[in-house]
Order: structure tokens, then sequence, then C-alpha cells
């Protein structure tokens, strides 16, 4: 599949081709018109509030803000515990731990030496990455074992930039919108061009495409205390299984007085033979408040990630592709409502060490950080 980082200079043929902000998959660029002026005209609407498109049926959403949700929590989304980028190794001792705990530790440490070491890994200052996104929605509803799908898959791209520790910046687009997220090492948000910027609660988390191979040392941060459950296959290679089950106090300064997460547990699949990350999944459980009676809505979460495709860029190994399924099951006393999106993923470029990338690039959007301050 190739991706546009140019786009035509219609005004000007002798002109410069205009550079993309976010480089696009072709079959998503000639799906915007049915010629060069009426998709170039529906590129330039990407930053504004209310598309071109008819979004009626994308991912079987309802609403342009029902679409931009849906991105978020596909294309964006955190992972619950924040790692340290520096020190991603560091531990408890082995002989205070359990069997489970230090047979965690020996694997990620194996895990570290496929990725190339940590002379390389520790060489990383930043990292910038290009990659392109295909997603297609299906929903059950209740009371009916029929399955919906959504029709036609839906094409995106999108540019990650991340500068140690906690500074990280993500822009994705698909289908003619576009989401941004990041995080400035105080607060994580994330805004689209039709809805408000919102604030993550809690400590500044990495972004969950992080840990799907993308930086070993985010992956091996977050595993290094972790407790190996058992043992899984995974496209049929024997594989260790790592989990994390998030505590109390961080699963409450994540939650808000609408929204109560109860249970949010990560599991990641090393395999036995290379050491490498081939499976991460994590289940987040949350409880929904209702604002007038005790009927409370549950909304359940899961997300698999099967990573694969490494290849070495500067002596670190990198996953370069990988399939996403995200389920949403919602249920409660008068509700029963199960969506699942599937995303599969490429990685274009990878670079690490750019030179010149500014703290300014991860600065959150100016009403966001007004409120912050003044919180």
């Amino acid at each position: 599949m190739m991706i546009m980082k140019l786009c035509p200079n219609l005004d000007n043929q002798e002109g410069l081709e205009t550079v993309l902000e976010v480089p696009i998959p072709e079959e998503m660029y000639t799906k915007m018109g049915s010629n060069e002026i009426l998709r170039w005209q529906n590129l330039r609407n990407f930053m504004k509030a209310r598309s071109s498109f008819d979004t009626s049926t994308y991912l079987l959403a309802n609403s342009d803000n029902e679409f931009l949700t849906l991105l978020k929590i596909v294309g964006a989304p955190l992972i619950p515990l924040r790692v340290d980028l520096e020190n991603y190794t560091r531990s408890s001792p082995i002989k205070d731990c359990s069997i489970e705990a230090s047979n965690a530790k020996y694997i990620i440490h194996q895990y570290v030496a496929a990725c190339g070491g940590n002379l390389k890994l520790n060489s990383i200052r930043n990292m910038y990455a290009v990659g392109q996104v295909q997603m297609q929605g299906s929903e059950k509803l209740l009371g009916d074992d029929t399955v919906q799908d959504g029709g036609n898959s839906e094409f995106g791209g999108f540019v990650l930039w991340q500068k140690n520790p906690d500074l990280w910046y993500l822009e994705l687009v698909v289908s003619g919108f576009k989401v941004s997220a990041g995080c400035d090492g105080k607060i994580a948000w994330n805004q689209s061009s039709s809805q408000p910027g919102h604030a993550h609660r809690g400590p500044p988390r990495p972004l969950r495409r992080f840990s799907q191979g993308l930086d070993p040392r985010c992956t091996a941060s977050l595993f290094i205390n972790a407790l190996c459950v058992g043992e899984q296959a995974v496209n049929d290679e024997a594989c260790f299984v790592l989990m994390l089950e998030t505590d109390s106090e961080a699963l409450k300064a994540q939650s808000s007085p609408q929204a109560e997460i109860i249970q949010h547990t990560i599991r990641g699949y090393f395999c036995q033979r290379t050491g490498l990350l081939a499976k991460f999944e994590d289940k987040k459980l949350v409880r929904m408040k209702a604002a007038v009676n005790n009927d409370s809505v549950f909304w359940e979460t899961t997300v698999e990630s099967v990573v694969q495709d490494y290849r070495y860029v500067d002596g670190i190994n990198i996953a370069h592709s990988g399939k996403t399924v995200t389920t949403l099951y919602r249920y409660g006393k008068s509700h029963k409502h199960k969506r699942q999106i599937e995303e599969t993923w490429w990685i274009d470029e990878v670079e690490f060490n750019i030179r010149g990338l500014s703290n300014e690039t991860f600065l959150p959007p100016a009403d966001l950080k007004r409120e912050h301050e003044e919180n």
C-alpha cells in the first residue's frame, strides 16, 4: 500500500507540491472525490469542524462526533501505567520477588537483548514514525446474535513524535477526520477537528502504540514488574504470558465523578523462540454512573494487538506491522450492545535521534494548558 507525502499543486502546475502534515494512503486520497480538484478541496477540509464526507456508515457511526470518539478509543488510547524510559529495566531485586515475578524479569531482559541490547536502546534520545491504518467495524445489538458489518474499510495515516522522558505527540487522519493527542510531561490530552480538547486524568502516560513493538524501552519498563502467569501460543509460536494489574490508587486517579474505572489489566505475550513481543492485550472495565437513578451502565473495552514484521532500524529491532482488534461491550439493566473494530497497521518510516526536535512540538492546546495551570 503506497503512502502519499505530497499533494499536487493544482493552482500552479509548475509550482512546488504541498507537503502533507500527515502522510495518507493513496486509497484514502482517491476516495475523497471524482477528480483531483475535488480531492484537494476535501483534503484541505481536514482541519475544519465539519467534514465534506457522509460518515453515517463509517465504522457504523451514527454521527461525526461518534466516529471521532471511536477514532480516539481505537487510534489514540493510553496505557494505564507510567513508564520510565531512562531506567526501563529498574525493578526490585530478584531475591525479594516471587517465582512468577523473577521469571518475568528474566523474560524482559531476554526481550531487551532481542531488541538490540541496552547499549542501543540507551542511545535513543527521540524518535519519529510514519504509518498507515486500515479500519473496519461491526456491531451486535441487544437480543440479536446477528453481526452487522461496517461495510468498506476506512484508510488513514499517522505521524508520531517522541522525546524522552514523557514527551510525545500523535496526529492521526482517517477518512477525512483528524485526531491529535500528546503529552508535554505534565498532562496527556487529545482533541479533534470538531471536538474540544480533553485532558486525561492522572499522571502523564504513554500512548498505547509505543507498546506495540515500536519502542522496546516502553514495553520493557511496563512489564519489568509483571508476573509470568503461564504460556500460550500466538500464531503457532509458544509464548510466555506476563500480566499486570493496575493498582487501586492508579485507577482512582484516572477515574472521574461520572466514570469509575473498576479494573484495567495488561498482558504481554513474549515469544519463547525469539524473545520478542508477539501480542499485547489490555482489558478495562468502567462503570458509568447514572445522573438520576442507580442504574449504572458498564463499558468493557478489550484491545488485542498481534505484533509482527520485526526489522532492525539503526540496530534496534522494531515491529513494522500488526493487527489490533478492539471490542467495546456496553451492558447494564436496559443496555446491551457490542461493537468491534479491526485495525490493521503498518510502519513506513522510523527515525531515531532527530536533530532540532524542540519541546514546543509537544505543547498541549492553549485552552487545556490554561485550565491545567488554574487547577
